[in-house]
């Protein structure tokens, strides 16, 4: 199974920024420790800060992987052209995040992507990640 996990912006700076919302490990780190757990997977990691760039990638992904891991962080909530990149591919996209954005400022209650997305998983740290992942091996 080939699964691609696509963060947006400011995700590199995990391990560095309000780790007490986001904790102390980098997504390299991370991402190195899911390769480790899950050996049978084929699992790609790209982040970028620019809309475009996750579009682009979203679109070269989407009709070759088994799954998506998207989490688009602030775009979740602002991008049209994202949500359309999501409606667009034929690979499924399950919306992650980190935090409980439910628990957070109003303006981040609304997600623009979910309604494209087979489902969404907050709240849970980083392990909202291995969460889809899961899901994705119980082939949702």
């Amino acid at each position: 199974m080939k699964l691609a996990i696509i963060n947006g912006p400011n995700l590199n700076l995990l391990g560095k920024r309000e780790k007490d919302i986001y904790g102390n490990l980098s997504f390299e780190d991370f991402s190195a420790e899911l390769k480790k757990k899950y050996p049978s997977l084929e699992i790609i990691c790209y982040q970028s800060n620019v809309e475009g760039e996750l579009i682009t990638k979203l679109q070269e992904l989407g009709f070759s992987t088994d799954g998506i891991i998207l989490n688009a962080g602030g775009y979740t909530h602002t991008s049209v052209a994202i949500a359309d990149a999501v409606a667009a591919i034929t690979t499924p996209v399950i919306e992650v995040h980190i935090s409980n954005i439910f628990a957070r400022e109003d303006f981040r209650h609304v997600s623009i992507l979910g309604k494209n997305c087979i489902g969404s998983i907050s709240g849970f740290g980083l392990q909202s990640y291995e969460l889809a992942i899961e899901a994705f091996m119980r082939k949702v």
